[in-house]
């Protein structure tokens, strides 16, 4: 009978101590650049906006969560996702092995090609190794479009930007030659005064292995219940037409892709 009341015992304790260290996802910390239009950005008043925003507060009300956004660089988003700084990271980061090894991510959320970005004067007619040899490209650092241009084209002279900000400044400016960007975020940009500057000479065939699968939410390795959450509410919003209002909103296509 000892051996009975001392087993009841510890098992009461174990549920105890797993229910004091169960989740509490009332509240969901989601982190994002502020940084990257049209997908994420900041107003003149501080105000976070944009295509990932949107998304965010449609999965956290179809979820019954509270949304606390955290402004984060994008060089310390894993770290600072890592640290516990925020549960989630929703800012167009794409689904890669090399990042699957720090974080887990849900299914993807949208998938869209990298494209080549030019001054309207400029002599490139192609986007082969050989057209962009010798050339200056730039690229947004600890991105898989920095990752790509430095496998496909070898011979091209990457400069690398903490922001894609930056790069737009130096291709309106005439200080590169080219820049490599998801076509969304260029193509927002060329519909702006200081875009006018500039086109997509083309868009890029993606690649699996660096590409990836699409941009996915990141979680913190094995919060395989928040990420279960975001899944079943990513499905959700697809299924109940409330995706499709918030890509009408910005785009003219289906960013979901195949």
């Amino acid at each position: 009978m000892r051996f009975v009341r001392m087993a009841a015992a510890a098992v009461a304790v174990l549920a105890t101590v797993g229910g004091a260290t169960a989740k509490d996802w009332s509240k969901v910390r989601i982190g994002t650049e502020g940084a990257y239009p049209p997908f994420n950005s900041l107003t003149a008043d501080g105000q976070l906006v944009g295509f990932d925003i949107d998304i965010a507060n449609a999965l956290c009300e179809e979820m019954k969560v509270e949304c606390e956004f955290v402004t984060q660089d994008w060089d310390g988003m894993i770290p600072a996702l890592q640290a516990g700084k925020y549960d989630a990271i929703i800012a167009s980061m794409s689904i890669t092995e090399e990042r699957k090894q720090k974080v887990d991510f849900t299914n993807k959320y949208y998938n869209t090609p990298p494209s080549i970005g030019v001054p309207k004067d400029t002599k490139l007619t192609g986007v082969t190794k050989e057209d962009l040899s010798g050339i200056l490209l730039g690229a947004q650092s600890s991105t898989t479009h920095s990752n790509y241009a430095e496998a496909h084209f070898p011979d091209a002279e990457l400069k690398l930007y903490p922001t894609a900000d930056e790069y737009k400044l130096d291709l309106e400016n005439g200080r590169i030659d080219a820049v490599i960007e998801d076509v969304v975020v260029l193509s927002d940009w060329l519909a702006t005064d200081n875009g006018a500057c500039c086109k997509v000479l083309s868009t890029l065939k993606s690649d699996p292995v660096i590409n990836g699968e699409g941009a996915g939410i990141a979680l913190r390795k094995g919060e395989d219940e928040l990420k279960d959450k975001f899944n079943a509410a990513i499905e959700a919003i697809l299924a109940n037409g409330k995706y499709k209002e918030i890509n009408d909103k910005y785009f003219s296509f289906d960013v979901y892709g195949g």
